[in-house]
């Protein structure tokens, strides 16, 4: 599999070999679909919690008379039929969202969605991407030369002057080739690989 290679002014002038097993497989929708479901689904906190009819603040006394109302018999207004009553099946935070996700779903998740991007031209390769100093002028100048806007760029090893240079850039997100996930991935336009992060993904999920 050849990868676009991209300069610092965007123009394609070579390529880069890429394993077909990551950058060549077939895109499996469900698969990729479960993938990113799985993912989110792991990342939730149980934090919700709604109260029961015995935590809701309410008073024992009888709402009204047993007979003669016309109305519907009802002994406390902590009823989960009545407004602000108690919930039936209340959440709780212990409530726990994981789905089971093997290894090797994953690393073929991963695969088909690089894959993809890469046959829609979503995906390029460059040498390297550094910056001199802690600068978001310096970031934001040298992605308008390549041509991307919003943009993923995954690096080997992103130093503290890449990360601290792209942090106020609302559609710009820097990430260590183990960092990246399946979510990120498929939420930009524009992925920007490393020729060292292409190596070393290879190895991870290859």
């Amino acid at each position: 599999m050849e990868l676009k290679l991209i300069n610092d002014q965007g123009q394609s002038n070579s390529t880069v070999s890429a394993s077909d097993a990551l950058f060549g497989r077939d895109f499996n929708e469900s698969l990729v679909h479960q993938v990113v479901v799985a993912y989110q689904a792991n990342a939730r906190a149980g934090n919700r919690k709604q109260k029961d009819r015995e935590e809701v603040h309410h008073s024992t006394k009888k709402p009204f008379r047993q007979k003669g109302t016309g109305r519907a018999r009802a002994g406390m207004t902590s009823s989960p039929l009545w407004r602000g009553g108690g919930r039936i099946f209340p959440n709780s935070p212990e409530e726990n969202f994981t789905q089971k996700l093997n290894r090797k779903m994953y690393r073929a998740g991963v695969a088909a969605i690089l894959s993809q991007l890469a046959r829609e031209d979503r995906l390029s390769v460059v040498e390297s991407f550094v910056v001199a100093a802690p600068k978001t002028k310096l970031v934001a100048q040298k992605l308008k030369a390549m041509g991307l806007d919003s943009v993923l760029v995954v690096t080997d090893s992103a130093d503290d002057n890449l990360i601290l240079a792209s942090r106020n850039l609302p559609n710009v997100l820097i990430l260590e080739a183990q960092q990246a996930d399946p979510v990120t991935l498929v939420r930009f336009p524009r992925v920007l690989l490393t020729k060292a992060a292409v190596a070393k993904m290879e190895e991870m999920l290859a």
